[in-house]
């Protein structure tokens, strides 16, 4: 076949290539293309379904690994196999058909290390690796950025290095989770523990650093400070002060006051009135991280909640490339967009003079745009029908992004801040406020909070018009303040937590590496890694505050004091893997250096869970996971797994936690045990699609039947 073949990520993504061109045929696996100026010949456009491939299971190696024992630890393959999905075989197939017959493939994936993996490894599995390989590589699906990527790719040898980074990743992570999980699972379960742990490079110090905020609330002791405020009455109206004391000692304040001869009400002079003009620029281009946190801030979305819906903007050919971490874009962006200024104000439903057509470094610096530059709009305005035709979410998140990159063509927001000092006898006091002079970018975020690297609370006491030396009646007291505990995490604050974990390590060394990786995980993965830890039950979120569960502190008080609880370990990783995806570091040294670590803490840990707070942990876990007693064993207790209720003995008796569509709560399940019927529920849903509600009884078997008396 001399047509070259396409390999786009997924379906969307390939339907996106081909509206750039003229579709001759199109089938369930694939899209042809008319022969054009950049394919002489046509070509063929397939995609993969995610991870077609996949790293083969302990089992696939050695049927003894089927079941978890000890005595198998350390699990490390001499070599990495890997096979084809379980669930795409059928897809694969038709998929290695295409790549085996052409001459060149050109990967067409997301253009990161997980897009460039997963291109590769359909590729090598296919026997493919043999043909000439190129790489698109692009920021936007808008058509003429896609003809103008399709026209002038890379070589394939110019991104090989990235799929060398991705697969050493999944090496590693397959060695710690492999050997972790099953290692502190079982030696947890002889302690009386009656779940499994899933231990992760990543995901376990993330877990670890959201305890710690815990814990630091659970063990805060508030502290009483004192101060001394002025109430101060001028002829122009009223203002407050404080005097520079703030102590834990209250005879030391009073004794300041007494010093001073200061009662309850004294006269003040004022000493001094400064005004200063003061600038906020707008605030930086989002990023992945920033859009998540303003998204979560304003409107509670999840971060995984805001990557799909991004993605799906993406798909639409309404903004770039999303999963990126850089804040700028380069003089073509900027350019493009200072040319559709007017479009885009338009679509915004505002109208302001542009205050600078140049660039500005704070925004535009090609020299730090690596790969993906910041999220932005595309040259594809949207027509008042297709903004109606987006969802609500995808609607808020469009115009964030809008206004954000509208923001860097409007003018500063402008205020005068006033500084006065208020002396009262021997002592001063200092009062701060601002004055809004204009508006500025501020204006298109009315409705909304600023962006999440702009949310600065301003002091916006309104001051009277005072002169210098003006007599004010001044009406002292000492106040009395109690220390706030440190506040728990929101979801949305987890992904900065996640790039700034730095900040928690005292190490200089190590904190220099994490800000160089930008802390745990990658712009693409964090969201992930919180989903993962909220599947795996580590972490609960109610009403968008973030709590870490009995079985997330059980993780990690077993994990305390070890390299997996630190977030400087998972750093040293990614620093090592990004240098090998430079070209500068060794897969094979890194999974050897993986495999020693592996191979130390199977020895170290059996001694490290003798600690009493792991027993303490375990034991209020039972607690709070018994739900009542087994109805059939009359030993055991009901628990709350994965996919049911089910007896925590030999028993074999367990109730479904959905049942015809409809989710069955915890106080229906105790009822039911222990009242053999539960109080009428709404909303099952028979195969037909047909809505009804019932009470739900045990029968004589112990078997759920319904009821509808």
């Amino acid at each position: 076949m001399s047509k070259p073949v396409i390999l786009a990520e997924k379906p969307s993504q390939a339907k996106a290539y081909a509206s750039a061109f003229t579709i001759k045929d199109r089938t369930k696996t694939h899209i042809e293309i008319n022969p054009c100026e950049i394919f002489k010949d046509g070509a063929i456009i397939t995609w993969a379904i995610g991870h077609l491939i996949e790293l083969q299971s302990p089992s696939d190696y050695d049927e003894k690994y089927k079941r978890w024992s000890l005595s198998n630890l350390p699990i490390v393959p001499p070599n990495f196999i890997y096979k084809v999905s379980a669930d795409k075989k059928s897809h694969y197939a038709e998929v290695a058909k295409l790549l085996k017959a052409t001459n060149t493939i050109i990967i067409g994936t997301d253009i990161d290390r997980e897009g460039e993996a997963i291109a590769r490894l359909i590729i090598n599995h296919a026997k493919a690796d043999n043909k000439i390989i190129k790489r698109l590589w692009i920021n936007s699906l808008e058509e003429d950025e896609i003809r103008k990527g399709f026209a002038n790719l890379k070589d394939g040898k110019d991104t090989y290095n990235l799929f060398i980074e991705a697969q050493s990743r999944q090496m590693a992570d397959w060695i710690i989770g492999m050997n972790f999980s099953p290692l502190y699972t079982l030696l947890l379960q002889k302690k009386g523990f009656e779940g499994s742990l899933s231990v992760g490079r990543v995901q376990t110090p993330t877990v670890y650093l959201i305890y710690q905020r815990q814990k630091e609330i659970e063990n805060f002791v508030p502290k009483k400070f004192y101060e001394i405020e002025g109430n101060f009455i001028a002829a122009n109206g009223s203002y407050k002060g404080k005097a520079k004391i703030k102590s834990d000692k209250k005879e030391e304040v009073q004794e300041l006051l007494l010093k001073n001869s200061i009662g309850e009400k004294n006269e003040g002079i004022v000493k001094s009135v400064s005004k200063k003009e003061k600038r906020t620029k707008s605030p930086k281009l989002h990023a992945l991280s920033t859009l998540q946190a303003t998204a979560n801030k304003n409107w509670r979305y999840s971060p995984a909640d805001v990557l799909k819906l991004v993605q799906g903007l993406y798909e639409k050919k309404l903004v770039s490339y999303p999963r990126t971490d850089t804040q700028v874009i380069t003089d073509s962006e900027f350019t493009y967009l200072l040319n559709n200024v007017t479009s885009l104000q338009k679509l915004a439903k505002t109208s302001f003079e542009v205050a600078s057509t140049e660039p500005n470094k704070r925004y535009v610096d090609g020299k730090n745009v690596a790969e993906h530059y910041a999220i932005i709009p595309t040259k594809n305005i949207p027509s008042e029908s297709t903004i109606n035709g987006l969802t609500e979410q995808e609607r808020n998140l469009y115009f964030e992004i809008l206004h954000t990159t509208l923001a860097m063509f409007h003018s500063d927001y402008v205020y005068e801040e006033t500084k006065i000092l208020t002396g009262v006898n021997e002592l001063e006091f200092e009062t701060t406020g601002n004055t809004e002079k204009s508006l500025g970018w501020k204006e298109l975020f009315k409705n909304t909070s600023q962006s999440a690297d702009e949310d600065k609370k301003e002091d916006t006491q309104a001051l009277p018009v005072l002169k210098n030396n003006e007599r004010v009646l001044a009406v002292v007291k000492l106040k009395e303040g109690v220390t706030t505990s440190p506040k728990p995490y929101t979801e949305g604050q987890l992904i900065g937590m996640m790039k700034t974990c730095g900040k928690s390590v005292e190490d200089t060394e190590d904190m220099e590496i994490l800000k160089e990786v930008e802390g745990l995980g990658t712009e693409a993965t964090r969201s992930n890694i919180i989903e993962a830890i909220k599947r795996q039950e580590y972490i609960d979120v109610k009403k968008n505050i973030v709590h870490v569960t009995k079985k997330g502190e059980i993780l990690c008080e077993s994990v305390e004091g070890t390299l997996l609880a630190s977030p400087s370990m998972t750093a040293k990783w990614e620093l090592y893997l990004k240098k090998i995806g430079e070209g500068k570091a060794s897969q094979q040294q890194f999974v050897k250096q993986t495999t020693s670590f592996v191979e130390k803490m199977i020895q170290d840990v059996p001694g490290k869970l003798s600690v009493e707070s792991i027993s303490t942990a375990i034991k209020e876990s039972k607690e709070e996971n018994h739900l009542c007693k087994c109805p059939v064993c009359q030993k055991g207790h009901i628990v709350e797994k994965k996919n049911n209720f089910s007896c925590n003995e030999s028993c074999n008796f367990s109730l479904p936690k959905t049942l015809l569509k409809k989710k069955i709560s915890v106080t229906a399940i105790k009822s039911l045990c222990e009242k053999n019927k539960t109080a009428k529920i709404k909303g099952f849903e028979s195969k037909s699609g047909k809505k009804f509600d019932a009470i739900l009884e045990l029968d004589e078997q112990k078997k759920i039947k319904f009821s509808f008396n």
